[in-house]
């Protein structure tokens, strides 16, 4: 089973989005999603610092796959983002999503990422796009094996 980390600068302490999002990591049958959350500190420096270092002790490389969530990447429809997913996952063994802090991601990220996502045209609070990003992860699932969630 493949593993998708998603690390996110800050805790979610919203406890109906925590359980959208354990329902969703529950029903996920052929990838293993993990959250990290991590301290947030008001310099994306060293958030950075500390996103870098958790996904270099979780994979044991020095470069790992790290895909930035960030308002000028890449957008996908659900449709798209499914194989564009599931292409990834086959050639790494590990992946790493990456939520920054409220200031953004830093450039010492942006220099080890080579990939960005944009979620939304819309500037989505940092909560909710995590949950949606998870439920994103489970409709990529349902849509490379057919299920009929993708409606």
């Amino acid at each position: 089973m493949k593993t998708i980390h998603l690390i996110v600068v800050g805790k979610n302490k919203d406890e109906a989005l925590a359980r959208w999002e354990q329902d969703y990591q529950k029903r996920l049958k052929n990838i293993s999603l993990e959250i990290h959350e991590l301290k947030h500190f008001e310099s994306k420096e060293k958030n950075d610092q500390q996103v870098i270092q958790k996904a270099r002790s979780i994979s044991g490389k020095q470069t790992p796959e790290i895909i930035l969530l960030d308002e000028r990447g890449k957008t996908y429809t659900s449709e798209k983002f499914s194989p564009w997913l599931f292409e990834l996952i086959q050639y790494s063994s590990d992946l790493f999503f990456v939520i920054g802090g409220a200031e953004g991601h830093g450039e010492e990220i942006k220099k080890i990422s080579n990939k960005s996502i944009r979620l939304s045209d819309f500037t989505l609070p940092h909560r909710l796009a995590r949950t949606i990003f998870v439920e994103q992860i489970y409709r990529a699932e349902t849509l490379s094996l057919g299920h009929p969630y993708h409606k």
